[in-house]
């Protein structure tokens, strides 16, 4: 399949005031990107800041490791692309078929209040393109609006659930709670059991609402391109 598909990661580091570290999930990242890449999809890996974004210290926990990740830790292209991450200000739409937004918790503080995410998001979606969020991924979307109503207002959505959350104890760390945020905002939200795959598509916009979920997003995502 000859696309190209921007993935949008976070430069968040600091997990809100508690000392610990954040950033990207590695399944998240490792999952879509190879679900994609093996099929023959280009890559282009962006970042508010370029550079190296941060991996969520956990997501390295050897209880959190999949195929996936082990095989992303010794995939020395894929490393050398993650150290250079292009800065999204330099992004231009025109130049991809898709644009990709891994979770973790950092896009929460650093892409979710991006004016530069925003406007990409938006001109991904008004070209008629796909736009894809895994988990707190969906977070980003909190204040992207099209023609002045809220992308996901009336849009069956999903991504990381309040008991999820709860689970991992940062309730009261993080700046909102993605599904929230999405029902708030007039999204149709629906969830499944807490750490199972689960992926909704309406149109162009599609959903993940876990770390489990990253590879069915991707599978949804080979859909639409294709």
């Amino acid at each position: 399949m000859n696309k190209k598909v921007l993935f949008v990661l976070t430069s968040h580091d600091e997990l809100g005031n508690t000392g610990l570290k954040t950033g990207f999930w590695s399944e998240e990242l490792a999952a879509p990107y190879y679900a994609l890449a093996d099929k023959g999809i280009d890559i282009v890996l962006a970042s508010p800041k370029g550079g190296q974004p941060p991996i969520d210290p956990k997501s390295e926990d050897p209880s959190f490791q999949t195929e996936t990740t082990k095989r992303m830790d010794k995939d020395t292209a894929l490393l050398a692309k993650l150290k250079n991450t292009t800065p999204l200000a330099d992004i231009v739409m025109d130049d991809y078929d898709a644009v990709f937004y891994p979770g973790g918790h950092g896009p929460l503080w650093d892409l979710a209040e991006s004016a530069t995410s925003q406007q990409l998001i938006t001109e991904f979606y008004t070209a008629q393109k796909p736009v894809a969020f895994v988990c707190h991924a969906p977070g980003v979307l909190k204040d992207v609006k099209i023609n002045g109503e809220y992308l996901v207002n009336g849009k069956n959505v999903t991504g990381f659930t309040n008991t999820e959350e709860e689970a991992v104890q940062l309730t009261n760390v993080v700046p909102f709670l993605v599904e929230d945020m999405l029902i708030k905002n007039g999204g149709h939200y629906s969830k499944i059991a807490d750490w199972n795959p689960y992926a909704v598509v309406d149109g162009l916009l599609i959903t993940g609402q876990n770390p489990a979920s990253s590879e069915k997003v991707a599978e949804e995502l080979l859909k639409l391109l294709a």
